[in-house]
């Protein structure tokens, strides 16, 4: 039986519509950059640039949450790692993301108690049933997953759970595309913008970049006749000189997002500077704990100081992320670097665009 908002948005025939469509608007070359990693698999899986007119470019930009973490963070998560006393909770993928010198994988290796959870409230449960141990959340992720840590927090909190800690590398995502397009690297007509993470902030964040850098962005759905439907009405705006946030994933988004989700957030976190993979420090681009919630902060107790970063020589993740070069431009790709010895977070992820190149692109 077909599935109700799945099977009409794998039509073929309207797909052949849509493309009809795109090639009959675009008049000109296009650059149109997808922000979300789950986009990036979703136009590969489906064929999505090989039936688009020449002249339209899709760019993977920095949407994969594992791929934009930082060494530097990567680093402080391995060194919490060798504290005997903590125990180490995270997402799987994290798990195999290089570091410096070590992984966490590695450090599991070598006897760290690292534990690979599904979800913030998993951690939370092995701080209460393990009370001898310091259990340190590694909290990574857009928006979409930032309220759902802050929840995990105010649990801890109304527990007076004593060993729970989380070490936050949330991203913000609308600060980074001012730093896009500030970079002076691209050159980007328009945005698709990502379901998951506007279902939470809704689109009054992306109104100050249309505005500012006049460049249009329509929030995205997941399936082929989504992405095409979206690249439609990018092209239509494009042409018509037109710089607005639409959104063509009605079904899951609306321009007010989740305000019970933001009231959270904005409860437990304040905004701060970050690094972001590739892309440096961002201002404002990350979250830490508010000062009453500080004792589940993990940098507060726990030496978290580490050298300087280095990634491996020759690796082009972060220009990946930026958008400036694909993964076949790196020289590590398909060589050294691959899913089963992967040298980046862009060939770790399932969302990584390095990972996608590999899984679909021959």
């Amino acid at each position: 039986m077909p599935m109700k908002h799945l099977s009409e948005y794998r039509d073929k025939e309207l797909a052949q519509k849509l493309i009809a469509a795109i090639r009959y608007h675009s008049k000109r070359p296009i650059r149109l950059m997808e922000v979300c990693g789950t986009h990036t698999v979703s136009i590969f899986r489906h064929g999505i640039r090989q039936v688009l007119p020449p002249a339209i470019q899709l760019i993977s930009g920095p949407g994969c949450p594992v791929c934009v973490t930082a060494t530097e963070e990567i680093d402080r998560a391995v060194k919490l790692a060798r504290v005997p006393e903590v125990m180490v909770a995270t997402f799987g993928d994290l798990v195999r993301v290089p570091g410096s010198h070590s992984s966490l994988q590695k450090e599991r290796a070598s006897g760290a108690d690292v534990r690979m959870v599904y979800s913030t409230f998993d951690a939370l449960k092995l701080a209460q049933e393990n009370e001898k141990k310091k259990v340190v959340f590694l909290a990574i992720g857009f928006e979409t997953t930032a309220p759902t840590v802050a929840a995990a927090v105010l649990e801890a909190a109304r527990l007076g759970l004593p060993n729970f800690f989380i070490l936050s590398a949330h991203k913000l995502l609308p600060p980074a595309l001012g730093a896009l397009l500030n970079s002076g690297d691209l050159n980007i007509q328009g945005f698709i913008y990502p379901g998951h993470v506007t279902t939470i902030i809704g689109t009054s964040a992306y109104e100050g970049v249309a505005e500012k850098y006049r460049v249009p962005g329509v929030v995205c759905g997941f399936e082929p006749v989504d992405i095409l439907e979206t690249i439609l009405l990018l092209v239509q705006q494009i042409e018509q000189g037109q710089a607005r946030v639409e959104i063509q994933y009605k079904r899951g988004v609306d321009a007010m997002g989740n305000p019970k989700a933001l009231q959270i957030l904005d409860q437990v976190f304040i905004p701060c500077d970050a690094p972001w993979r590739g892309l440096g420090i961002i201002p404002g681009s990350g979250l830490i704990l508010r000062p009453s919630f500080r004792a589940f902060a993990a940098e507060d107790h726990f030496d978290l100081q580490v050298p300087p970063a280095k990634d491996h020589p020759g690796c082009a993740c972060g220009e990946v992320l930026r958008g400036v070069k694909t993964p076949p431009e790196c020289r590590l790709f398909r060589t050294v670097c691959r899913p089963e010895s992967p040298l980046g977070p862009c060939m770790v992820s399932m969302e990584g665009t390095c990972a996608a190149y590999f899984k679909y692109q021959e």
